[in-house]
């Protein structure tokens, strides 16, 4: 096959391509199908819950997730996230005197700094406790 018998046929299988396309892409009736709907956005409750639970579960018995929470006037270690709602988080801890602390924010104010860190010996590793709004 020489050059331009080769130029031919690329051409018409380009073209072919794209009136397939644009065949494909029209309904019976003549208008554009519609394109499907991207998946909704999983609310940002779901995702932080999801990071969290992510960086605990590998975790070995040696050590634990400490997740620190700053309220601006204290730091609380928390020990459970309990969430009414996916836009409402209650955080529930202990502060520097170890008095159990609880914190009520909207899910878009949450910051919180996450690291692993060895268990005090002797003791066990804290697991943080997830609950999520009932279905």
């Amino acid at each position: 096959m020489n050059l331009g018998a080769l130029t031919k046929e690329l051409a018409k299988q380009a073209i072919g391509d794209h009136v397939k396309d644009v065949v494909d892409s029209v309904t019976d009736s003549g208008t554009p199908a519609p394109k499907p709907a991207p998946p909704p956005e999983p609310a940002l409750g779901t995702v932080i819950l999801g990071q969290l639970q992510a960086m605990q579960s590998p975790l070995k018995e040696d050590l634990e997730l400490v997740v620190l929470c700053n309220t601006g006037v204290e730091v609380l270690r928390i020990k459970e996230i309990f969430m009414p709602t996916w836009k409402l988080a209650v955080l529930i801890g202990t502060d520097a005197g170890d008095i159990l602390t609880r914190v009520i924010m909207p899910v878009e104010s949450l910051n919180l700094t996450c690291k692993p860190m060895p268990v005090q010996t002797p003791g066990k590793p804290v697991r943080l406790r997830f609950v999520g709004p009932k279905a």
